[in-house]
């Protein structure tokens, strides 16, 4: 049921609270189109024209640091979710589904074929039939490494210096400096404290 308060949010407004919204909302749909085609636009920039690149992700993303590199063919929802730090390497054909936020931490690596999910949708069949979803964010710490075909799922934080094994995937939150492998992901090493010249 929904409460009296939140009848009155608009579906896009449900949405960025983090509350269930109707997914074939006119305003919603009209948002996922139009960063849809903007990603297309980007997949197809010459990949040797970094300053173009640079430009487009500018204007894509919700905020990007300096010295990033996102690797074509990148797929999104709405794109202005997505905050990348600086120095955050992102390779080819991502998938980020950003309706909720995605942050990504300075210097963190991801490989390949890389999955970050924030939908979430209801298992009842009633529910899922009328179109309802929800959404919960996703954070990557600083200096984080996700190997190839990692998938990571709704409302997961991982650590600062963490190591996410390739086609790992990560359904619970990772503390700092460990390694994770497995599905679902499980730490499998602990790393020593941060030498305190670092």
């Amino acid at each position: 049921m929904i409460a009296d308060d939140e009848a009155v949010l608009t579906q896009k407004q449900r949405m960025l609270a983090g509350l269930p919204y109707h997914t074939d909302d006119p305003e919603l749909v009209a948002e996922f189109t139009a960063a849809h085609r903007q990603a297309r636009a980007y997949n197809l920039i010459d990949p040797g024209d970094r300053d173009a690149q640079n430009a487009a992700l500018e204007e894509l993303l919700g905020s990007i640091g300096e010295g990033c590199e996102v690797r074509a063919d990148v797929r999104l929802e709405l794109g202005y979710n997505i905050h990348l730090g600086a120095r955050v390497f992102i390779n080819f054909n991502p998938t980020l589904l950003d309706i909720a936020e995605i942050r990504i931490g300075n210097d963190t690596q991801i490989g390949p074929n890389v999955n970050l999910l924030t939908p979430t949708h209801p298992t009842d069949p009633a529910q899922r039939l009328a179109k309802w979803e929800a959404a919960k964010p996703i954070t990557l710490g600083r200096n984080v490494w996700l190997g190839g075909n990692v998938t990571v799922l709704p409302g997961v934080s991982i650590g600062d210096d963490t190591t996410v094994g390739a086609g790992s995937v990560v359904t619970r939150s990772l503390p700092p400096r460990v390694v994770a492998v497995g599905n679902p992901a499980r730490i499998v090493k602990v790393l020593p404290p941060n030498d305190p010249a670092d």
